[in-house]
Parts: C-alpha cells; sequence; structure tokens
C-alpha cells in the first residue's frame, strides 16, 4: 500500500502530493528518505529530486486528479458527460439529486487544470445551500468540440445548453474565475432570463487590444502570454506561478512541473492557444454589453495577470449595478491563495441574502 506525505507551504497553501510506493520500505540507501521531512529547504529539494528519480512512471498529478474526483464524489457530484449532438461533447459535474427547493450555483473554471482544481475548496461548503454544477469549459477535462468558434459567446452558449440537458433552464447564479468570468459574462449577457447573480473574480473582460500595446500587462505581446499561460517547461510554469501568486514558492522540483506540464497542459494545446488569441482580437470595451444582474466583483491586490485597473475599468462600465471588493495580499490566483476570504465574500453575496430571506429571519 502506498504511503502519502504531504507538505504544505505556508507561502501559498500550495499543496504536493509525494507517494511513496511499496519497495520505499526496503532499505533505503544513504541520504534517501528514511529521516523524511529534513528542516533544511535545500536538502528538501535535494531529497525530492531523489524522489522523483526513485518513482520514474508515477505521476503526481494524475493521483491527484484522481483525489479530487474522490472529493467531489463524497461532496454529492457526479461525473457526467453529455454530447450535445453538433460535435460538441460537455462534461459536467452535478449533483447526485437536484433539490428543487435549492436554488442552482454554477462555478465556472478558468485556465489551467480542469474545473476540479480550482473548485475542490469550495464544493463542500456551498452544496449544503445550493445545486452545485461545475462543468468542464471546452478543451478543458472532458469537454470538446469539432466545430471552429473559440469565442466566451459560444462557451457560453455550450454552458447553457448543457445545463439544459440537465434540466435547468433558469434560476442560474453563476461565479467565474478569470478566464472563467469571461464565460460567466457572457452567459449573463446572452442569457438573461436565465442568471439571477453573476461573481466575477478576477476577470479582465474588460480589457482592450490597446492595453497590451500600451503596457498595461507584464507580458509585451499576445504570444509572450500563450507561452505563459499554456508552459511547455518548468521555467515557463514558475513564471506562470510567479505572476498568478502575490508570494509564490520559490522551490518547486522540475520533475513536479514536468509531470503537470504533461497531465494537464499538453491536450488541445492548439485549441487552447485559439481561445486566448479570441480573447484578445478586435477587443474594444464599447462593444462590452453591460450585464443587468446584481455582480460581485472580486479581485486580487497584487494580480498581475489581470491588473486591478481592470476591476475598476468593470467596476465603472457596469455601474451601481456592481460592488467591487479587493482581496489584500492576493494575486490572481484568489482560489488557492485565498480560499477562505473568497468563500467569505461569496457567503455573503449569495448565501447570507437566502438566510434572511427565510420565514423568521
Amino acid at each position: 500500500m502506498n504511503k502519502c506525505f504531504v507538505t504544505k507551504t505556508k507561502r501559498n497553501k500550495c499543496l504536493i502530493f509525494i507517494a511513496l510506493p511499496a519497495f520505499a520500505k526496503q532499505q533505503p540507501p544513504t541520504n534517501s528518505f528514511n529521516s523524511f521531512p529534513p528542516t533544511n529547504p535545500h536538502r528538501i529539494l535535494e531529497q525530492t529530486n531523489n524522489f522523483c528519480s526513485m518513482v520514474k512512471g508515477f505521476s503526481f498529478t494524475a493521483t491527484r486528479d484522481s483525489c479530487f474526483r474522490c472529493s467531489f464524489s463524497r461532496a454529492g457530484l457526479r461525473s457526467s458527460t453529455t454530447d450535445l449532438g453538433d460535435g460538441t461533447v460537455m462534461h459536467v459535474w452535478i449533483p447526485k439529486l437536484h433539490v428543487q427547493s435549492k436554488p442552482t450555483l454554477v462555478l465556472i473554471h478558468g485556465f489551467g487544470a480542469n474545473a476540479m482544481w480550482q473548485w475542490n475548496d469550495f464544493i463542500s461548503p456551498l452544496i449544503s445551500r445550493f445545486n452545485v454544477y461545475v462543468p468542464d469549459l471546452l478543451f478543458f477535462g472532458e469537454s470538446y468540440t469539432t466545430r471552429p468558434e473559440r469565442s466566451e459567446q459560444f462557451q457560453a452558449e455550450c454552458v447553457v445548453r448543457v445545463m439544459e440537458a440537465h434540466g435547468v433552464v433558469s434560476g442560474m447564479n453563476v461565479v467565474g474565475i478569470s478566464y472563467g468570468g469571461f464565460v460567466g459574462y457572457r452567459m449573463a449577457a446572452q442569457f438573461k432570463e436565465r442568471i439571477e447573480k453573476v461573481v466575477l473574480c478576477c476577470t479582465g473582460v474588460c480589457l482592450e487590444e490597446k492595453d497590451m500595446e500600451e503596457g498595461m500587462f507584464k507580458v509585451k505581446s499576445v504570444d509572450e502570454a500563450v507561452s505563459i499561460l499554456l508552459p511547455q517547461t518548468p521555467d515557463k510554469m514558475r513564471e506562470l506561478m510567479k505572476l498568478s501568486f502575490s508570494k509564490p514558492t520559490q522551490r518547486v522540483p522540475s520533475c513536479f512541473l514536468n509531470d503537470f506540464i504533461h497531465v494537464m497542459c499538453t491536450e488541445y494545446l492548439q485549441e487552447r492557444k485559439d481561445l486566448i488569441l479570441a480573447l484578445h482580437k478586435d477587443r474594444r470595451l464599447s462593444d462590452l454589453p453591460k450585464i443587468t444582474q446584481p455582480t460581485l466583483i472580486i479581485w486580487g491586490e497584487h494580480d498581475q495577470i489581470f491588473p486591478l485597473e481592470l476591476g475598476h475599468r468593470l467596476k465603472r462600465h457596469l455601474g451601481d449595478n456592481a460592488e467591487l471588493v479587493i482581496i489584500k495580499n492576493a494575486g490572481h490566483a484568489i482560489n488557492a491563495e485565498k480560499p477562505k476570504e473568497l468563500f467569505k465574500h461569496l457567503k455573503s453575496f449569495l448565501i447570507d441574502p437566502l438566510s434572511r430571506a427565510k420565514p423568521g429571519n
């Protein structure tokens, strides 16, 4: 039986799972894991690299992915794949039992890993109050299409269609993080009567094509952004972590990063590039419709992917219909870096009004 050791860094709440196979129980060589974990950070890195060499062929990322599947299932969700009939297949985690008296909540992920990796910490506290649905967007997880469309409008249409397939046609609350917020925004704009409330987390939906040329972003071109957002080397992955977190982990072994890239960042690579290009090309604020649903905008104070100015711009665009909340000492990945604070704001906006509306409260 495998043993699992979990090292939790205080700097960004990042979990690294290290599985020791049965042969590790044998007499270890000198300087092996018999004194694990060492206290010296350089020693930790050295022994982790040694361990990576020992278990070549074992995927830490795939194992973590399996843990997330178990976590989602235990929380009360089940995996469902729907063929929409036009070359498009959508995967979504749905409630094992949809309770009519509960409102519906759709959690939409951003770029990076699949939906499980980005929303795992939030399922258990939300599922008691909502029918929670967690889709994989097209070209992430098990969702894909043979159609040529790459816009967030098409992604929004596909999410709504798969919700229809599961019998949900109205009364949806939507939470989107980063790219998922682009999709959630378009759902609210295109299907106004179906969406009740919207939460947009670090969502640069108000960006314009000219912002890149005028120096708003850390990157100088869309091609450079693509190389970081879709990392194919450990160095690019470290660069992404540096931009995503306010206080990124300084020492992550290359074997972990290579494994993550291999499992999560190589499939549908060209299609994901096309999604990023479609976000940027010919984008103008004047073309962005104003959504009318109550909207909560949440932003990390030190976001370097979508700078905070875009949050203020979105608040101005939506006016009194929206509220902007800034999470201190956080970067772009607020769901991973500040999950408790993010949930606090989700609760205040989505759950507390439901409690106050109950008879007797």
